[in-house]
């Protein structure tokens, strides 16, 4: 018997009897962050990282006694097996979870990404005998910028707008991405404003001691004449809505991984594309691959097929693995154009 087993519920340990990011309700649910593929409502408990687990709890509309935590690092043992928590850098709280039993090790990576974003914990490297990950970006066209330049991108734009008269409508997850705009984008430009969605995940991080601008909260009862030159953080749903309309006049930005392939930004009904993603490019997946020593690798969504192709070319036992998990960043979760493309 495998120490994990893909079941029709998710991920599972028969050893320990707990699933990992399970997609159907189950007992006894270890989640790796909180973005809504991997975080869903309805399990009997969950056990994520202490950072995860306020916005967890927020969205899922948990009670304390359904939720608990674990530092990361710290060994977990449930009928014999060791499960641990490690960071993915992915957002705030996200986690690798490592799982052992007599001298075998499993890696399930979650989301992730290997570039360090200064807020998220950065990521970690963990040794494996067999490693589920992730392939969002899993082709060789996906090479990402260092973050400082994609950062001046925006900073750029946001100045070019405010010569203009124009208020700069930057669409960004509001989970991970827009925190990340945050802390690394020059406040000083401008006055910032966020989305509800945004601000309200923006109080909650704010609350465990994590430093973010402050941001003042734009809602529909707000006079636009008093939003001039402003940079406004909104979810992609906010894309032309009533909310958006009242920013006028406006440019709009979008920040995503998919920014880097050619019409994409014409297509998502955007001004302009930031490529910034909080995946792993495919420079990332090869390098987490690699370093967690691991023979067998299975392949779960985004470019399974192609990734885990590659990975058998490299001597490795690459499989894919069919899962439930979408991706906070796919690509049908961004704003669409009406427009023919």
């Amino acid at each position: 018997m495998p120490l994990l087993e893909f079941s029709p519920n998710g991920i599972f340990c028969p050893a320990a009897g707990v699933y990992i990011d399970p997609w159907k309700k189950v007992d006894k649910a270890l989640i790796t962050h909180g973005h809504a593929d991997h975080a869903r409502w309805g399990m009997g408990s969950y056990l994520c990282t202490e950072t995860a687990a306020p916005v967890i709890k927020h969205r899922l509309n948990l009670e304390n006694t359904s939720i608990q935590t674990a530092p990361y690092g710290e060994k977990i043992h449930i009928n014999g097996v060791i499960f641990s928590f490690h960071p993915a850098g992915h957002v705030i709280g996200s986690a690798q979870i490592r799982v052992e039993h007599k001298g075998e090790v499993w890696v399930v990576s979650g989301d992730y990404k290997t570039e360090d974003d200064g807020i998220s914990e950065a990521f970690e490297s963990v040794r494996c005998h067999t490693f589920i990950t992730e392939s969002t970006f899993g082709l060789p066209v996906y090479q990402w910028q260092h973050q400082a330049s994609v950062m001046e991108q925006i900073n750029q734009w946001w100045r070019n707008n405010q010569k203009r008269g124009y208020n700069s409508v930057l669409l960004a997850y509001s989970l991970g991405k827009a925190q990340r705009i945050l802390n690394g984008i020059d406040a000083e430009i401008g006055p910032l404003y966020a989305h509800p969605a945004v601000e309200n995940l923006n109080n909650i991080i704010r609350q465990q001691g994590f430093t973010l601008p402050e941001c003042q909260l734009f809602h529909s009862a707000l006079q636009k004449e008093k939003v001039k030159g402003a940079l406004i953080i909104a979810p992609p749903s906010a894309a032309d809505s009533n909310w958006l309309r009242k920013l006028t006049p406006y440019e709009t930005g979008v920040a995503s991984g998919w920014m880097s392939i050619r019409g994409a930004r014409r297509r998502r009904a955007a001004d302009i594309g930031f490529v910034l993603s909080d995946h792993a490019d495919w420079q990332g997946l090869n390098t987490a691959v690699e370093a967690t020593g691991a023979e067998n690798v299975f392949v779960t969504h985004g470019y399974s097929d192609i990734f885990a192709q590659w990975l058998c070319t490299k001597g490795l036992n690459g499989q894919v693995v069919v899962t439930d998990y979408s991706g906070d960043e796919s690509i049908s979760n961004l704003p669409l154009s009406t427009e023919p493309s």
